[in-house]
């Protein structure tokens, strides 16, 4: 049964009808994350899309359950592209002061895809430049509740110092209070701190792989309601009027988003809740929604599925926000930490 559902995906590949092919994959579900044969028509999907680092990685994690020639034959046709193009010695001298030719914005992407989150060291760049940089992979988001720059809207500034001490020491994904939560988010450091100020990402695609069946199961299909109810604190704390919170309220009404999400361009499921927005699951007994929630809050702060990046001035940060959680450290008061941030409009979660 499963060979013969594994062999019409095949033929619906080999007809070139890829995203139907990708449909049926993703309804086979978890049990077939262990075959090979799967794993191979997902990387040979990838292939074909020319998102080849993403089917790098699937195929040789299908050489670790079976080994067979198509696999090998497939790795090395994309082993031969990528030796062509010497894209990824590019990556490692990138200047983002310069302007990206379609195959380095291809190459970058794909490795946002593969990796989550990738880092550039020593990028001295100006404002204009860092959006420059940011528009290659989407439109740009203005953040509505926090300091922006003036003349440059999309660039958000976060400063700490003595009197402004660090508060973002919460794991999160980025503005999932909107309706469409942002692709990703590109941060440089422009003035680091001597000790500390770290910032950690966690994997929410392994968060998801390690739960249990039970979990999965009980999670499939349920929706979460998410709030900007920390910003609204904040502007209430800063004086701000009854009736303009109100505006906020109507501008950005409480959106539901799933509890595990499929990531639109590599079609794995994640965890899409965080603590710092999402506010209960929808249609749950409170008490029941409380405790699921504060189980799968924990998951990003499991070691083993992290990683910690130490800055330096004028190094970036690109994490894809829809994979992600990320936490900044706060333990370096009272030196003083800035950074800029971009942000990329995403797409409705499902």
């Amino acid at each position: 049964m499963n060979d013969s559902k594994l062999n019409t995906i095949e033929k619906l590949i080999n007809d070139k009808k890829i995203e139907q092919a990708q449909i049926e994959l993703s309804k086979l579900g978890e049990k077939f994350l262990k075959n090979s044969e799967y794993l191979y028509l997902r990387g040979k999907i990838f292939y074909i899309k020319k998102l080849y680092y993403l089917a790098l990685d699937t195929l040789l994690i299908a050489l670790e359950f079976e080994e067979k020639d198509k696999i090998y034959n497939l790795i090395a046709k994309i082993y031969n592209i990528l030796g062509n193009k010497e894209l990824s010695k590019k990556l490692l001298d990138l200047n983002l002061k310069e302007p990206l030719s379609e195959n380095l914005k291809e190459e970058i992407y794909q490795a946002l895809l593969v990796y989550k989150v990738i880092f550039f060291r020593d990028q001295d760049l100006t404002l204009e430049e860092h959006l420059g940089f940011a528009m290659n992979f989407g439109e740009l988001e203005i953040h509505p509740f926090t300091n922006n720059d003036k003349q440059y809207p999309e660039v958000l500034k976060i400063t700490h110092n003595e009197e402004n001490k660090g508060r973002e020491n919460t794991w999160h994904s980025d503005v999932t209070w909107r309706s469409e939560p942002s692709l990703g988010s590109i941060l440089r450091m422009k003035e680091s701190p001597k000790v500390g100020g770290d910032t950690l990402f966690a994997d929410m695609y392994a968060a998801y792989d390690n739960l249990s069946d039970e979990v999965k199961e009980k999670l499939d299909g349920v929706v979460a309601v998410h709030d900007f109810a920390g910003f609204r604190k904040r502007l209430e704390k800063n004086g701000v009027s009854k009736e303009e919170i109100e505006g906020f309220n109507k501008k950005y009404p409480m959106p539901e988003h799933p509890v595990i999400r499929t990531h639109p361009d590599t079609g794995k499921k994640l965890i899409y809740v965080n603590a710092a927005f999402t506010k209960y699951i929808k249609d749950w007994d409170p008490e029941e929604s409380s405790s699921m929630l504060k189980y799968l809050y924990s998951r990003a702060a499991t070691p083993e599925y992290q990683c910690r990046f130490a800055w330096k001035d004028n190094s970036i940060a690109f994490w894809d926000n829809r994979s992600v959680q990320h936490y900044a450290a706060s333990d370096y008061w009272p030196q003083v930490r800035k950074v800029e941030r971009v942000t990329i409009i995403g797409d409705r979660p499902t």
